[in-house]
Formats: C-alpha cells, structure tokens, sequence
C-alpha cells in the first residue's frame, strides 16, 4: 500500500475539502458519524503541530520516567501544566505502587578465556552485588521443568546461570531468509511462548508458580546471577521487570552477541567466565504513590459520558522514552491542544489520560479503570496510542467486528492521511485492556513500525527515532476520532464484561524458599 509522506502540509490540505456529515445506508445499530469538524482539525494539526518540541523537552531535558523515579513525577507535573496552558481542565490521579527500584552503575567483563567488555545492564526490580566485585564462571543449565531444575542446580553454584539457547536474531545483511529459517524462526518463538500448548487451570497455576520460584531455587543453591540474552541486534539490550517480581540474585540483560559468544564457547568446550559489578537501590515499601495526568475538555451536551484519549507517560530508562511512548503520550498531548484550539466543542467529554506504571504492567491504567469502575457505562470508548513512532495506519478492531462499519466511518475523513485501515487484531500489552473487562469499547491504533522493535525497550530509544510527519498524523487522526465519538448520536453498545477483575499482587514465592533468607 502506498503511504503518504506528510512532507509538505501545505499540499495536503491544499486536497482536503471541507467534510460534510457522512450519511450512508447502515446496519441499524450503526450511528451516524459527523465528521464536518474534521477539516479544521486536520488544519490545527498540521499547520500549528507542537508535538515535536513537546517531544524534546520531555525526552531531553526530563528524560527517561520509569515509574517510582523523580522524573516520573516530574513528568506528571510537566504534561498537567501543559494541557492547562492549552485550556484544559488538569489534575493528577494517585495511585499506589509496590515499590522503587533505582539503576546505579554496573560493568561486567570476561576474563577468560580472553578479556572482553560485555554489553549489559541489570534488569529492573533485581539487586546488585551489594558493593562488590564477583566472579565467576557461566554455565547454561535446562531448568524448564521442576524436574529439569532440580537435576541441574548442583552446577550454578558460584557461576552466572544461562537458562535459555541464544534467541533467534535474523542478519539483515544477509542472504534473504530461506525456508529452513523461517522454520527456525517459527521454533524459536513456540519455545519462547510455549507453543501454543493449551493447559488446565491447575496446570497454568503449577507453570505460574514454578516461573515465580524458580530464581530462588538458584539463588539458595548459590548461583552468582541471571544471563538474559538481548534478543536484539548491534548490541542493543532489552528491559523489563516488575515490583510484583522482584528478583531474589542479580539478573543480568546481555548484548545478543555476547550471549551468542558465551554459548558458542561453552559449546566448544571452553568456560567463559565473567566478573561483574551491579550497584542498584530497591525500597520496597507496601504503598509507594505514583501518579496518572488527567485532562479533559468538558462535554457540551452530555458532560457526564466521557471518551477517554490515551497512552502511557511512563518508560524504561536505557534510553529516554521516545518511541516507548513518548511519541504516544506526546500525540496524546497534542490531540488535546488540537481539539482545544480549533474551537470546536465536543458534546461529550473528552478525557486525556497519560498513564504510568504501563511497564510494570498496566498499573496505573488498571488502578484507574478500577477506581472508576462505576462510571464505566458512562465512558463512551478508549483510544490509545502505544506502537512506536510511526504514522498511524488505522484501527485494530480487538476481535468485535460489529465495530467495523463504524470505524470504517470514524475515519473516512482521514483517508487522505492513510489511516483508514482496519483490521480485527486483538492487540496485546497496551492500556486499552484495563477498561475491557468493564465492558467498555477499548482500541489501539495500528501503526507503520519504524524500526520499533529495535528501539523498544532498549538504549537506542532516543528522540532522534520520531518523525515530524508521522507525529503530526497520529495526532490529527487521533483527535478527528476522538470528536467523532464524543459527537456519535449515543452511546456505543457495551462489550462483554469479564468481573471481577483480578487485583494486582505480588507474587508469592513457596515458603520454603524463604526460609533463612
């Protein structure tokens, strides 16, 4: 498909006449959209864009906003100040968290059978080596059973512990991929997610529980730490981690590289052996409070019913945030000074949320959902923007093809944009999925990729990523729809609720892994 390159907004809405309200033959249970602001906000977002300065400042001079941190917050301050210079109404929402986790400096080397430098960096919620210097040797051990780990952890005592074979990371300077890779490849993933394998609930309870123990069962039999292999290409690392985890040893994200490099060695009979140094800060308290930024524009008609514009302020700190959601969070924030400024007045309420917490796992957008589960009939849709840095391509339906004659209509008027694509994808990992078990119509906006699985998660996701044009679309299609739905005749039909919803909890590591620690 042949996308527009927003390079020149000028041509653009030199083609867009005004859009008159759509009226066409449909389904009964289909409103009518009116589309006639659509223009205008199109203009205002692309003649009048400050996405791009929002997205600097946020990124380089505030940074990187892992949850729990100063910049976090200072980033909640930030963005309430904005939406209320753009005539919002801003306020900040607390919710509670499980505890800080704070990255100091680390180095780890090889030491033999050569010295090398090895690309790595702790993963979060995991200690350091409280001060000191250790050393050891790797060793890659089966422990994806019980079974499997018993009968190996007599070899990590005193050694760093490689628990998985190298991920498959394709050469793009290659040959072209050929059948046996792409075999490969696909073997690769149905061992990384299991395969698919359909399980009981006994069953899942058992996986669930081994996951949890199994970093304490190497810890108490005196392995050195963790090796995670990057999974990513030109040293770039990966990062994740949770307070509803915290990891009992050192855990380590190594360079795919380097991770190769140890396997290949230890394959030919040598031992790497490695040192390293990890200094990092965990504060673990029982209710650490962390913020959401809200901002809305208040509903001339039907104040009371609300659309909720959303994406997650919150990020990992290897770099700063852009493409992981800054872009997203920053369009969000542009999509409220766009609909603000045109003058137009929604008859619904529009509500702006940039979440945190989204990296931990969806807290602050599942605090609030839940904090404000009685309103939930009364919000209208979610829409959030949480794919990279890219244009946005259209709208994934999240399995309820009932929607699709509406969307098909929201974005009519941003065809010329090239984001009226639609497909039925169920899309995983993002903010929308709180409010569904609400029975509340939740969507995540399909995007061109950018080059996003690379920069997600690891250090190269800098400012330098985003794209003006691609910032300015997201944004214009974000608010057009947003205003469609805040101006739809009623309220969209409820989806299937899925009550009651299971808390968020820490995990609960056997008892008798506990003992003497």
């Amino acid at each position: 498909m042949n996308r527009f390159r927003l390079t020149a907004a000028s041509v653009l809405l030199a083609a867009l006449a005004p859009l008159a309200p759509l009226h066409r033959p449909l389904a009964s249970q289909t409103p009518t959209v009116d589309t006639s602001g659509a223009g205008a906000l199109i203009d205002q977002g692309l003649t009048h864009s400050q996405v791009m300065s929002n997205l600097q400042y946020l990124t380089d001079v505030i940074g990187p906003r892992l949850t729990g941190s100063p910049a976090a917050r200072a980033a909640n301050d930030w963005t309430m100040a904005r939406f209320k210079e753009y005539g919002l109404d801003a306020r900040l929402e607390q919710w509670n968290f499980g505890g800080t986790w704070t990255r100091g400096p680390m180095w780890m080397r090889m030491t033999a059978p050569r010295l090398h430098d090895v690309a790595a960096a702790s993963w979060a919620w995991a200690p350091g080596t409280s001060g000191k210097t250790v050393s050891g040797p790797v060793v890659r051990i089966d422990a994806s059973t019980p079974e499997s780990l018993d009968a190996n952890k007599g070899k990590v005592k005193g050694a760093w512990v490689m628990l998985r074979p190298p991920s498959f990371v394709w050469n793009n300077d290659g040959p072209p991929m050929a059948a046996a890779d792409s075999e490969r490849q696909r073997a690769a993933f149905r061992g990384l997610f299991g395969g698919g394998q359909r399980l009981d609930s006994a069953a899942r309870a058992r996986l669930t529980q081994f996951s949890t123990d199994q970093p304490f069962v190497l810890r108490n039999s005196g392995a050195l730490g963790i090796l995670l292999d990057g999974g990513k290409e030109q040293d770039l690392l990966n990062m994740s981690g949770s307070p509803t985890r915290v990891l009992p040893l050192p855990q380590v994200v190594v360079a795919h590289e380097d991770y190769a490099l140890f396997d290949r060695l230890l394959g030919a009979g040598v031992t790497p052996r490695l040192e390293a140094n990890i200094q990092n800060t965990l504060t673990m308290k029982d209710s650490v409070p962390q913020w959401n930024t809200v901002a809305e524009i208040r509903g001339s008609a039907h104040p009371g019913q609300v659309v909720i514009v959303g994406a997650h302020l919150d990020s990992w700190d290897l770099g700063t945030g852009a493409t992981d959601n800054g872009t997203g969070s920053m369009a969000t924030l542009e999509a409220a000074r766009i609909i603000a400024q045109s003058g137009l007045k929604p008859k619904r309420t529009i509500r702006f949320i940039l979440f945190t917490g989204e990296e931990q796992g969806l807290m602050g957008s599942r605090k609030y959902a839940e904090a404000h589960a009685a309103d939930a009939d009364s919000i209208q849709a979610v829409i959030v923007l949480d794919n990279g840095a890219g244009a946005i391509t259209g709208m994934a339906l999240q399995g309820h093809l009932e929607s699709y004659a509406l969307w098909r209509m929201l974005l009519a008027p941003v065809h010329r944009l090239n984001a009226d694509t639609i497909n039925d994808a169920v899309k995983g990992g993002t903010d929308h999925l709180s409010f569904i078990p609400y029975g509340v119509p939740g969507f995540n906006f399909n995007q061109i990729t950018r080059g996003y699985n690379h920069t997600h998660h690891s250090q190269s996701d800098t400012y330098d990523k985003a794209i003006a044009a691609d910032l300015m679309q997201a944004s214009s299609v974000m608010a057009v729809s947003a205003l469609e739905l805040a101006n739809l005749p009623d309220m969209l039909p409820r989806w299937e609720k899925r009550l009651p919803v299971q808390p968020i909890v820490a995990a609960t590591v056997s008892p008798e892994l506990l003992r003497g620690h």
